[in-house]
């Protein structure tokens, strides 16, 4: 089978994630992972994320370290950062999660950008650092709006006790 019509179907699995049930959805995934092999980075990454989306979050943090060490790449490498963050997050690691947050920013710029920095802010949330958060989700926020990008930059600055920029 080829890539395409394996990744034609793991997106039509995704398609029915509401439509199954929690472990029969993630069978499922296990099933189609499968045929790629048991260290498929982009299998264990797929398997990662139907363990997170059905409430299974401890598990899929290993499935997503699992794929990182397999070489996952591309834009999946991006997702599994994020998904992993929010993972360890909502699992009681914060900490990790904003150190895995800080090494992805410094892998690069791409569309997902944004989301990790959704990530960022509710991590931050969660250390109890709020002004930071939102100063994060302000700047985010700031080039999708029409006009006052400048001003909201400068008022999430001044949140954190930066100078504004000039």
């Amino acid at each position: 089978m080829t890539d395409e019509a394996w990744e034609a179907r793991c997106a039509a699995l995704w398609e029915r994630l509401d439509d199954m049930g929690r472990e029969e959805f993630v069978q499922a995934m296990k099933d189609l992972a499968a045929e790629r092999g048991p260290e498929d980075a982009v299998a264990l990454f797929e398997v990662g994320g139907a363990h997170d989306s059905t409430g299974f979050t401890e598990t899929a943090v290993g499935y997503y370290e699992r794929a990182v060490a397999a070489g996952l790449s591309g834009v999946r490498r991006r997702r599994v950062s994020i998904q992993m963050a929010s993972s360890l997050r909502e699992t009681g690691r914060p900490e990790q999660a904003l150190k895995l947050i800080a090494d992805e920013k410094a892998r690069g710029s791409d569309a997902y950008d944004d989301a990790l920095a959704m990530c960022e802010a509710l991590t931050l949330a969660k250390l109890g650092r709020d002004r930071e958060g939102l100063s994060v989700a302000l700047v985010a926020l700031a080039p999708h709006l029409p006009r006052y990008q400048r001003s909201t930059v400068n008022y999430a600055r001044g949140l954190i006790g930066l100078d504004p920029v000039q």
